[in-house]
């Protein structure tokens, strides 16, 4: 692909030929598309109009599916979706199906400053009518749908079906193609990295059934395939599955969870979890670590009295059962810290021996280690979490909702972002704000950042997983994306005013 050719759409190969163009000195627009999306297939016309008006930009085009590893870098969790670079870095994103906001956002960031006004006719008006008017009914209807989805979600038949699925079996993995044939390369590797942990697992050709391979997205809330499931709960894709196996976590996690692998691999994993030697000169006898490290994990789970550590954020779980473990602490009404161990090798690696818990998230209360996630849920389902929570001194605040309804309703117009108006912590909350004072609107605000139980608890409140959040006369209005979206179409003021 090379640094690609101004006025042309290029199909991306590979994340590396990717990197290599953004190196460069010409602004990129990013297209992530699907085949079976038909708003994909009037986007792309639109799109390819838009290449010819910009030449100077380069224009490439993801098949989101066929590279999920560059989807899941770009967080790409429906499609169509597209990504601006400047600069090498990226600096705005779009999500749906709207031509005249698209070309808005070409002409803004790639385009001269002269032309931001004009951009929309200019860069549109070639494009056929039938195209446009497709292509704009799909974006009138976008914000009613993920309102909808949201809302609805899942029928209750399909649900039930799909959780039937990942729990048929232990190790259950969605796939393009059958373990036998494979059907796209992802796949192919993650059998053959399941074939060397020795485990059995079952599988389920997405190709063959349109209607799961979409619910699936929805239900396991993956864009891409292949997905694999360990006890019904989402590891991950491909990128994630590979770096558990390089790691030697994706057998930790395994054995945490009582699957049965093939002798000769048990064999091995036994050799490898032989005692830690005595040592001297700092290290601790009991745990083969530092006693710098040691002390500094002792600081991070006695910081708080219940302590997560898991990968990612609480609002953005890199695994299913970290996943899990936040959703039974926002269910008990508990205020949490959490660390990503994903962020630091030293803690991740010494947490194992320090707890003797090989595999992760491991909730902590009181600085004692509860378990993981199937430890967890069960001590929930028989009331065993309650208890311990009480005896270790931890209160459940019961009248959460409530402080969040009067936080809601304290203003007609009431904001939930990362920092204040005057000093936002995202880019995100800026753009909200920045939206907001440009119509003269007036507005409250509350930093989430100062509280983690309003930040973990508004979004099971409201159903929405991400901040900022926007609220209208106690009535939540959207993100960052809906707000733009009303504020292009000029009903941004009337919405708030009605």
């Amino acid at each position: 692909m090379g640094s690609g050719e101004g006025g042309v759409v290029k199909d991306v190969g590979s994340k590396a030929e990717l990197d290599e163009a953004l190196r460069g000195a010409a602004p990129v627009v990013l297209y992530f598309w699907a085949s079976w999306c038909e708003a994909s297939k009037q986007m792309g016309q639109v799109f390819s109009h838009l290449a010819g008006d910009f030449p100077h930009a380069l224009f490439f085009r993801v098949e989101a599916e066929e590279h999920p590893e560059i989807s899941e870098t770009y967080s790409v969790s429906a499609v169509p979706y597209f990504v601006f670079f400047k600069d090498s870095r990226s600096i705005d994103a779009l999500e749906g199906a709207n031509p005249t906001v698209l070309a808005n956002k070409v002409a803004k960031h790639v385009g001269p400053a002269s032309s931001v006004e004009s951009a929309s006719p200019v860069s549109l008006g070639t494009a056929d009518p039938t195209i446009l008017e497709a292509a704009k009914n799909m974006a009138t209807q976008s914000i009613s749908s993920k309102t909808e989805e949201l809302n609805s979600g899942l029928s209750d038949g399909l649900r039930k079906r799909l959780q039937q699925l990942v729990e048929s079996y232990p190790v259950f993995l969605f796939m393009k193609g059958s373990p036998e044939q494979p059907k796209c390369g992802f796949s192919q590797k993650v059998v053959n990295l399941l074939k060397d942990e020795g485990v059995e697992f079952r599988s389920f050709d997405i190709l063959l059934d349109n209607e799961v391979r979409e619910a699936m997205k929805k239900f396991s809330n993956w864009p891409t395939f292949p997905q694999l499931f360990c006890k019904g709960d989402l590891l991950g894709g491909y990128d994630i599955v590979v770096a558990m196996h390089e790691s030697g976590e994706l057998k930790d996690v395994f054995k945490d969870h009582g699957i049965p692998v093939i002798s000769n691999e048990t064999k091995i994993a036994k050799d490898s979890e032989g005692p830690i030697p005595e040592m001297r000169g700092g290290i601790t006898e009991s745990t083969g670590l530092h006693v710098e490290i040691v002390s500094r994990l002792q600081t991070l789970i006695n910081s708080t009295p219940v302590m997560l550590f898991m990968k990612g954020k609480p609002e953005e779980p890199k695994c299913g059962f970290s996943h899990k473990v936040v959703e039974i602490l926002l269910q008990e009404k508990v205020a949490f810290n959490s660390f990503d161990v994903l962020s630091d090798d030293e803690v991740r690696q010494g947490l194992k021996a320090f707890s003797n818990w090989s595999s992760y998230p491991q909730l902590y209360i009181g600085g004692e280690l509860i378990g993981g996630s199937d430890i967890v849920l069960e001590m929930q389902k028989n009331g065993e979490l309650k208890k311990v929570l009480a005896e270790k001194g931890v209160a459940t605040n019961v009248a959460l909702e409530d402080r969040l309804k009067s936080l809601i309703t304290s203003a007609p117009v009431m904001l939930f972002m990362k920092g204040t108006p005057d000093a936002p912590r995202c880019g995100f909350s800026s753009k909200v704000v920045n939206a907001l004072r440009e119509e003269e609107i007036s507005f409250e605000s509350f930093d989430i950042l100062s509280n983690e139980e309003v930040r973990q608890g508004l979004k099971t409140y409201s159903n929405w997983p991400t901040y900022p959040q926007l609220y209208y006369k106690g009535e939540l209005i959207g993100g960052c994306d809906i707000v733009l979206e009303l504020q292009s179409s000029r009903e941004f003021k009337s919405t708030l005013s009605e």
